[in-house]
């Protein structure tokens, strides 16, 4: 069975994020979403909001886990007896920093390789910083968020 790990921070999850999700899905038998715990970083969302949220999007997704973690990736994945990490690249200037840890990681870890998918045209220029900047000032961001992630976004900024 294969097994694969996306990694990321997901505060939100983009369309741009669910693209890759989908798509790499398909390849493996399994695909576990793991939300990183960085508390190095100020999340919009908690933790468990993240993970909820990328639950609803992904629910129609069978072989997709939704969870969280923190330490390095490559101890997560041996955990999850994943041997591939998933990253997706949006423009060239991603390429250079996800080489690296995928580098740093394959240093780390010899049986963890990393597979990397480049988002789809029409979501290139989305990122949760981007969604969370349009969305603090009460922004259209139904193009790049699901309805739900967007109502998510929408009450958060109320309060």
């Amino acid at each position: 069975m294969s097994i694969a790990v996306y990694p990321g921070s997901f505060d939100p999850v983009t369309l741009g994020h669910l693209d890759i999700i989908e798509r790499s899905a398909k390849v493996f038998d399994k695909l576990v979403i793991a939300v990183l715990i960085n508390s190095k970083k100020k999340p919009l969302f908690s933790t468990d909001e993240k993970v909820d949220m990328i639950r609803k999007c992904t629910k129609h997704l069978k072989n997709v886990e939704v969870t969280s973690f923190s330490g390095l990736l490559v101890d997560f994945a041996k955990e999850q007896n994943a041997d591939v990490s998933v990253r997706g690249l949006r423009a060239i200037t991603d390429f250079e920093y996800e080489l690296q840890i995928a580098q740093t990681n394959r240093q780390l870890n010899r049986d963890l390789d990393t597979m990397f998918f480049t988002t789809s045209m029409e979501y290139s220029y989305v990122s949760s910083t981007i969604v969370k900047e349009i969305a603090s000032y009460g922004g259209d961001v139904s193009s790049m968020v699901t309805p739900h992630v967007e109502e998510c976004l929408r009450k958060k900024f109320a309060q």
